[in-house]
């Protein structure tokens, strides 16, 4: 314990850093926002400039991907020149002129959106025309460009418009593959002649690609793998023919409304029942791996080749989500055997190694993997018949990812942050006797991301923090070594300098346990510590995400200065449950207590800023989206004296309303614990509403249904509880759909804050 002495001087230098003791540290840290000078240029953080795009960042290279000799990233410069640049020199080398890309009949180059090469360098494979799928733009057209030959050619010229998916370029070269009205198809590039592999697909039988419930929650699109032979596809295949039905209703695109139908299970429904299947590319019957998942039997969370062309690996995980089997399957007959099991009293979360599932390494006798089964995220070795088990990254810390591996060297470089979850360092580890070790200089203080070369030995570094812009730089690994500076956004660091920004830091609450958490909060540029202030708080709460990062936000971080410029006192906390890297009983210590405990967290952090002098307790607001929106509602519901104003956007007030994957995950099925869904359910403590309420969503969000909100509705009224409400028609979950929405949302919302919950210091 440091002498009183001692922790004043330090509060003189830093006060927020010491932030976490609450009323006892005010008054240093009141002198020292007093004395902190305000800055002569009153430039504003307005919408207008934030929409404007004039605090985006710029200047930075390189972009694109790495090259297989580690040292060359390809990109597209222009319209659709595509283009070699060596990291270290900068000098570039077109690859393909954007004029050889001209389709016949066009007068102008292929508009390319996404483009990859073939493993020799030879062909590249080009996507154009995207439209979307649910989240992303995964369907569209695909041409293919023969270097050698200087020929185009598009794939599935006589298919639909827009229509292909998740084309790939076989290994060798030779093959294009792609999804078409759920079948897959292989085309060979010498003669164009396209061979349907499948032709079973229908709406409710998907082949290489899937439903709205796996897409969403288990994050799968591309539903389907080469073969490293080039000689098999190994695919899924998804029947959604169990799943209900949900109906949307356009009431806006003609006279009269149309529906829109499709499946989504939600918790304790039903769920798709997905096998895999391996096919020769020359055609013939499918060879089926002797297991499935079902609504009983759980989901096939993730697949692939095992390194080889005779066996693929997947994860099984059952419905419950707290058993999560990796699988290896051979690719002829289809037995399959399991390799290694983790599992968890609450849940197993699906961590990627690799981009499909896990990463091979030691000649494929080892995969990677994450799991938290000794308390902590960490990275193990699995030998490929299961055998040995073995820590790569020992110690009291989470692994917050693989960032990539040096073969040659036998390193394994990661992500962690121990002792600070809202930043990020790089570490290194040998494969056969782990060590750990950090490799980002103590300078680098904030979030620090590696984008690794295939060969691990540089890579493109991006360091910022809470406050700062990013930094980009090329290093040299293991040693660190700065080889070239890309950039500093020093156009972007000059145009804050003008900006009248308020003081902004992390800092440290307690939650309801006493457990530390981390916040965030800005200050008005022109604070006065003998005024009170309203508190507004952002939000999310939830184990999908998290708020408080040691990292360059760029529009949200502005957007929360523009309010605090207003004259509220800005604040984000995250509680126990969001996936913070402080270990596995802080993320699953909510289990079967959704919204129950993040809500007694986010309320212990409002009493300790509340009871500041400088705080006005009786204008207290928080706002958030999606489970942040629900959060916002569990806020003014559950403690109704604490918050006088909630802003939620497109919430889930009644979770029995929501998908399979995500709720159960946390909850079980409401079938096993009907109490713990309705403690957990927002609309549960409607009737306790005291403060100011807008409800915001989109008529058209597939993802959380604006039913949830209906009922919600009928709750308060039945209640006799005002609130405002503001439906954007047809919206989706992002409410972004149309001209001119987003920025009125964002009006709508400084509008609502600032009438109801009036800021500036009295």
């Amino acid at each position: 314990m440091p002498t009183c002495a001692l922790i004043v001087a330090l509060l003189l230098v830093n006060p927020l850093d010491f932030f976490g003791g609450g009323a006892k540290v005010a008054p240093l840290l009141l002198a020292n926002q007093n004395s902190t000078p305000r800055r002569q240029d009153d430039g504003e953080v307005t919408l207008d400039r934030l929409f404007g795009g004039e605090f985006s960042e710029s200047g930075f290279e390189p972009a694109g991907d790495w090259l297989p000799d580690g040292k060359s990233l390809v990109s597209v410069e222009g319209e659709s020149d595509i283009v070699k640049v060596n990291s270290i020199t900068g000098k570039q080398k077109i690859i393909v002129r954007g004029t050889k890309l001209i389709p016949p009949g066009a007068s102008r180059p292929i508009s390319i959106e996404r483009f990859s090469l073939s493993d020799d360098g030879k062909q590249v494979l080009i996507f154009t025309n995207s439209v979307k799928v649910w989240r992303q733009n995964t369907k569209g057209d695909y041409w293919v460009y023969d270097i050698e030959e200087d020929k185009l050619r598009q794939l599935g010229d006589r298919t639909k418009p827009s229509s292909l998916m998740f084309a790939k370029l076989s290994p060798d070269g030779t093959k294009a593959g792609y999804v078409y009205e759920n079948n897959l198809y292989v085309q060979d590039l010498d003669s164009n002649k396209p061979e349907q592999l499948t032709k079973d697909g229908s709406k409710t039988l998907i082949n290489g690609t899937f439903d709205w419930v796996y897409e969403e929650e288990l994050d799968l699109r591309d539903g389907w793998r080469w073969s490293p032979d080039s000689e098999k596809i190994a695919y899924w295949q998804l029947d959604s023919s169990m799943e209900p039905i949900y109906t949307l209703i356009d009431d806006t695109d003609s006279t009269y409304p149309s529906v829109k139908r499709f499946p989504y299970p939600k918790t304790g429904e039903a769920n798709p029942t997905v096998r895999i299947g391996i096919v020769s590319t020359d055609g013939g019957k499918t060879q089926w791996i002797n297991d499935k998942a079902d609504s009983k039997s759980g989901y096939i969370a993730r697949m692939d080749w095992a390194d080889s062309s005779d066996e693929i690996i997947y994860q099984k995980l059952n419905r419950k989500q707290n058993k999560d089997e990796y699988r290896i399957a051979n690719s002829e007959t289809g037995e399959s055997r399991l390799v290694y099991a983790d599992a968890d009293d609450a849940w197993v979360d699906i961590l990627d190694t690799a981009p499909d599932g896990v990463k091979w390494i030691d000649g494929g006798k080892r995969f990677v993997i994450f799991s938290e089964h000794e308390g902590w995220r960490h990275m193990y070795s699995i030998s490929r018949d299961g055998t040995e088990v073995r820590d790569l990254t020992p110690g009291n810390f989470d692994v917050k990812d693989l960032s990539g591996i040096d073969t040659e060297h036998g390193l394994i470089y990661f992500s962690a942050s121990p002792g600070d979850s809202t930043q990020a360092y790089l570490f290194s580890t040998d494969i056969d006797k782990p060590k750990v070790k950090r490799l980002t200089p103590p300078s680098a203080v904030g979030t620090n991301e590696y984008r690794l070369s295939p060969n691990g030995t540089v890579a493109v570094h991006t360091h910022s923090s809470f406050s700062v812009p990013s930094e980009r730089e090329l290093v040299s690994l293991p040693d660190h070594h700065v080889l070239r500076i890309f950039g500093d956004n020093a156009l972007l660091k000059s145009k804050l300098k003008k900006l009248k920004l308020g003081v902004a830091k992390l800092i440290k609450l307690q939650a309801a346990d006493g457990e530390s958490m981390d916040a965030s909060i800005i200050f008005p540029p022109d604070f006065d510590a003998k005024k009170r202030y309203p508190l507004f708080f952002e939000v999310y709460g939830e184990p999908a995400g998290t708020t408080v990062h040691d990292q360059w936000e760029g529009f949200g971080y502005l957007f929360h200065q523009m309010l605090a410029e207003m004259g509220y006192i800005v604040a984000s906390v995250d509680n126990r449950g969001t996936p913070t890297l402080k270990g596995r009983k802080w993320r699953k210590s909510v289990y079967k207590k959704i919204g129950i405990i993040a809500s007694q967290d986010q309320a212990a952090a409002a009493k300790q800023l509340s009871d500041l002098p400088f705080v006005d307790s009786t204008r207290i607001g928080i706002w958030g989206w999606s489970g942040g929106g629900s959060m916002t509602l569990n806020m003014l519901f559950r403690y109704p004296d604490i918050y006088s104003l909630g802003m939620s956007v497109a919430p889930v007030p009644d979770a029995r309303l929501y998908d399979t994957i995500y709720q159960e995950r946390y909850m079980g099925t409401p079938q096993e614990d009907p109490v713990a869904y309705r403690e957990c359910s927002p609309i549960t403590f409607a009737k306790q509403l005291k403060g100011n309420l807008l409800i915001v969503h989109g008529s058209g969000d597939d993802n959380v249904h604006y039913q949830g909100t209906e009922r919600l509705i009928n709750e308060l009224v039945a209640d006799e509880k005002p609130f405002q409400l503001m439906v954007y028609p047809n919206r989706t979950h992002s409410i972004s759909e149309g001209p001119g929405t987003t920025r009125h949302l964002y009006d709508l919302l400084v509008r609502f804050l600032t009438t109801n919950m009036p800021p500036g210091g009295r």
